[in-house]
Formats: C-alpha cells, sequence, structure tokens
C-alpha cells in the first residue's frame, strides 16, 4: 500500500532513534570535554584539600598517607609533589620527581615575574634535563591564603595541555599538583566515535525488530479492512477472528456487533419495503381509476365532437339559406370540434404516458436533426405569429430516447413559446452539454410567469391566462404530457423565468464518443 501504515510506524520510530542518537553523539560531541575538564578540576581542587588536611594533622610523611597519596595519582591519573622550606622533596607520586620540580620552579619563577616584574625569568635556580618551558594559558582558580594558582599550562617542548595547582600548604610545604589533558580529549574523542558506531548499529537493528513488530500491529487492521470491504458488498458473513485484548480487538468486536446489527436492519428494511409496496400498488390502483375516469371522459366525447363536425359540414354545403351566417355558424362549429378533437387527443396521448400503455422506444437519434426538421415544419406558424427563432447548432448532437416523444416535448415548448410571444417576438433555441445529459431549452420573449404560477404549470388543465389560452385555443394539458414524457424516461426538465421572457427545458441522456460510431 502506498500509504502503508507500517512503514509508517516503522518510519516514526526509526526516525525517532536516529534522531535520539545522533543528539546524544552531539551533546557527548560538544560538552563531554568541557565536562571531563571541569571533573578534573574538582578532582584536582579535592586533591588539595586532602593535602591540606594532612598537613595540618602533621600525616604527609606517614605511610598510610603515602599510600593514599598513590591511589588517588593512580585512580585520577594526576602526579603530586610536596617540597619542604629547604625544597627538599618530602612526598611525590605519579609523575618524574625532577621534571615535576623543574617546572614547579617555572611556575614560581615565571608566574612571579609575570605580576610583579622582579627576578630573572632567563635564569631560573634549576634546568631540567628533559624538561621543557611552561607558557600559562588560563588561570582557573587563585587564593591568597594560603596562596595557590590553579591553571592550564601547556609545554613547548612536548606540546601537550596540563592542568597545574601549585602553591603553599597550611604548615609552610611548597606543593605541586598536576594531571595531563591530553588523555581526557582522547577519551572524549575515542567516547564520541564509539557511540555514533552503537548508534548506527542500534538504528539499523532497532529498525528491523520495529518492522517485524509492527507486521503483528498492521496485520490485524488489515484484516479489519478486508472485513469492511466485505461488507460494504452485503456479505455480513465476515467476522474478525483475532484473539488479542489490545484496541484492536475492541475495534474487531464492535465491527462483529456492527455486521449483526446492519443484517438485522436490512431485514426490517425489506419487510417495511413489502410493505410499502402494497401502500404503492393502493394507490396505483387510485390512480387507474382516475386514468379510467379520464379515458371514459375521452371517450364520451369523442362521439358530440364527430356529430358537430358533421353538422358543420351539411351548414358548409347550403343547408341555411343565409350565406354569411351560415358560413360564420359553420367556421365557429368547426373551430370549436377541432379545439375538443385536439384535446381529447392530448387527452388519449397523456392517458397513455401516465397509464403505462404508452411504449417507450429508446433509441439512439440526432437532437439537432430533430429541431431542424420541426422548425422548417412550423414555418408557416412562425410567419403567421412573425416570430424570431434562432437556433445556431449544426454539428450533430446524439441522445438516447424516443425521437416520437422527443418530437412531442419540443412541439408543445415550441407552440407555448409562439403562443406567447411578445416584445422582441424572438424565440431561442439552444443546447448546453453537461457531464451525462443534453440540456434543450426554449426561450420566448414577453411575459415571465408570475411565480406562485411556476409549481402548478405541469398541472392538467392548469392555465396561467385562461382568457388567452382559449383565444389560441390552448387545453392546458400540453405541459402535463411534458412532464408525463421525461418521468417515462427519468429524465429532467423545468422552467426558468426572465426579465425579458421564459425557458422552458428538458434533458435527454448524452450518447458517448465511443458509442456514436456505428
Amino acid at each position: 500500500m502506498k500509504y502503508s501504515i507500517r512503514k509508517q510506524f516503522a518510519g516514526i520510530f526509526i526516525g525517532l532513534m536516529a534522531g535520539t542518537m545522533l543528539l546524544c553523539w552531539f551533546v557527548n560531541n560538544t560538552f563531554l570535554e568541557r565536562f571531563y575538564f571541569m571533573n578534573k578540576q574538582r578532582v584536582v581542587m579535592e586533591a588539595y584539600t586532602q593535602l591540606n588536611e594532612a598537613a595540618q594533622k602533621d600525616s604527609i610523611s606517614t605511610d598510610d598517607f603515602n599510600v593514599y597519596l598513590q591511589q588517588l595519582s593512580a585512580t585520577y591519573n594526576i602526579s603530586i609533589l610536596i617540597l619542604d622550606e629547604d625544597s627538599e622533596t618530602i612526598r611525590v607520586s605519579g609523575g618524574d620527581p625532577s621534571l615535576l620540580r623543574t617546572d614547579l620552579w617555572s611556575h614560581i619563577i615565571y608566574d612571579t615575574y609575570a605580576e610583579t616584574g622582579k627576578g630573572d625569568p632567563a635564569a631560573p635556580p634549576q634546568q631540567p634535563a628533559q624538561g621543557g618551558a611552561l607558557r600559562t594559558t588560563r588561570v582557573l582558580a587563585r587564593n591568597e591564603s594560603p596562596f595557590y594558582l590553579m591553571q592550564m599550562v601547556t609545554s613547548l617542548l612536548v606540546n601537550m595541555d596540563y592542568l597545574d595547582m601549585w602553591g603553599f600548604l597550611e604548615n609552610g610545604n611548597l606543593f605541586f599538583i598536576r594531571t595531563a589533558l591530553e588523555s581526557m580529549r582522547d577519551s572524549t574523542e575515542i567516547s564520541s566515535r564509539f557511540l555514533a558506531y552503537v548508534g548506527i548499529a542500534s538504528t539499523l537493528i532497532c529498525g528491523l525488530v520495529i518492522w517485524l513488530v509492527s507486521k503483528k500491529i498492521t496485520d490485524p487492521i488489515l484484516e479489519l479492512a478486508r472485513i469492511s470491504e466485505r461488507m460494504t458488498h452485503l456479505d455480513f458473513d465476515a467476522r474478525y477472528r483475532g484473539k488479542s485484548f489490545n484496541e484492536i480487538a475492541v475495534l474487531g468486536s464492535h465491527m462483529n456487533e456492527l455486521a449483526d446489527t446492519l443484517e438485522a436492519t436490512i431485514s426490517e428494511l425489506k419487510t417495511a419495503n413489502n410493505e410499502l409496496q402494497k401502500d404503492i400498488e393502493k394507490k396505483n390502483r387510485i390512480d387507474e381509476m382516475r386514468r379510467e375516469f379520464l379515458a371514459n371522459v375521452s371517450h364520451e366525447l369523442k362521439t358530440p365532437i364527430a356529430l358537430i363536425q358533421g353538422y358543420a359540414e351539411g351548414l358548409k354545403e347550403g343547408v341555411n339559406d343565409d350565406e354569411e351566417s351560415r358560413n360564420f355558424y359553420c367556421d365557429v362549429i368547426m373551430d370549436e370540434s377541432a379545439k375538443m378533437n385536439n384535446m381529447v387527443k392530448k387527452l388519449l396521448t397523456l392517458n397513455e404516458l401516465e397509464f403505462g400503455n404508452s411504449v417507450v422506444t429508446m433509441e439512439r437519434f440526432d437532437i439537432v436533426a430533430l429541431i431542424r426538421n420541426y422548425i422548417q415544419s412550423a414555418e408557416i406558424l412562425i410567419r403567421q405569429n412573425e416570430a424570431k427563432v434562432h437556433f445556431a447548432e449544426t454539428e450533430p448532437v446524439y441522445v438516447w430516447g424516443d425521437e416520437f416523444k422527443a418530437e412531442e416535448v419540443v412541439m408543445n415548448y415550441f407552440s407555448n413559446a409562439l403562443n406567447h410571444l411578445d416584445g422582441e417576438r424572438v424565440v431561442d433555441i439552444r443546447l448546453k452539454r453537461q457531464e451525462k445529459n443534453v440540456r434543450i431549452s426554449v426561450f420566448n420573449t414577453g411575459e415571465p410567469i408570475p411565480e406562485d404560477s411556476l409549481p402548478h404549470l405541469w398541472e392538467k388543465f392548469y392555465k396561467v391566462d385562461k382568457a388567452r389560452t382559449r383565444e389560441y385555443g390552448g387545453s392546458g394539458v400540453g405541459l402535463s404530457i411534458v412532464k408525463a414524457i421525461q418521468d417515462s424516461i427519468h429524465q429532467k426538465y423545468g422552467v426558468n423565468n426572465y426579465e425579458n421572457g421564459v425557458e422552458f427545458w428538458f434533458e435527454m441522456e448524452k450518447v458517448e464518443a465511443g458509442e456514436t460510431a456505428e
């Protein structure tokens, strides 16, 4: 998996471990030498304290104190020299006595000269055979009574740094304590290098261990993912079988309970759906009764319409002697009969659609060609209404639907637009290509439809302006037919008001590019 929890888990822990090791190495490399140096200062000061206490007790010359000095020198790698008032050696431990004496006198002469300007720094009392000049680097501690100095010095001969402390004890004896700093630096370097090696090895080993251990955590999670996937396909037999007692096991237990609950809920829904189906069948029976009523009404209207047409034709042939009156009444009768006949036809069409007797034939056809053919056939109506029809589409646009019913929708929208033209008297037909559908809109300039009438436009026999509808012979059934046709193919339809007119629209399923070729 691209974003595997196992990889993230292992990466985080390896990163934390590597970061911790790197931080320890940095701290060790940066501060360990300073810590060693401070510890050396403490050890030297403690050695001085022990020497001073022994001087006060007059136990410097004892064998016990000599053993203590040897242990102190061996433990902390320090050299100690004690001289009496005659510069005779009382105690020496951990170093070459002659070299220690020489460096002590060098301190006395050079440090005294540096402070007072008295004496001859070029002529010390004793020149060592293999000693070397000392260069004081830094004074670390100083005391006046009894006098002592703690200094960091460099041997110019061997180019090594030392921590030196010299001065007088309480009994007047001269002392010199020295410890080398190079071993400390070497230990620091070795320690840092060793810590780096240990850190790298520990990171690799722990990374491998974490990678193996994390598998025990991610495997139950993957099992839960597989169970959830099966549940999405309504397979509620999937169960978590883990035997652990951690949070993942709790989640698995809850998923098992969820599967049981979903299975029970779906069973209840199926039962409720069965009851709902019965209610729908009851409603369908009521709708069927209503449709039968419309069918009966339509049937009953057929006979009087036929009679009206027959008498009108008789009058037209000369039944009445007054030709002008005869023609007037005949025109009225024939006009009314045509309107009633048109209404009956629409009612029959609507009844077939709502009752489901009209078969919807889904086929692929060019909606652009259909609209253009209809506009051409309606040329006389367009001229009579002095309309300006705009339709810019030229390239074929293929859709799925019943071509004859689609033409019925276009005809109802177009005739409705012509009958309500006003203002600039423009009818604008447009196609808007959407992701899966094509929206066909028919716009006409004129007065917008009142907002309170918009929800009722699709009801049978509803008329916004009854006088105007009567004037052009409208029945109030055309938009109901549009609604029934669109519902039969499960597509949308609607109306939009604009300041200068009204737009009716309907949608058809668009044919994909690969489906167009035959």
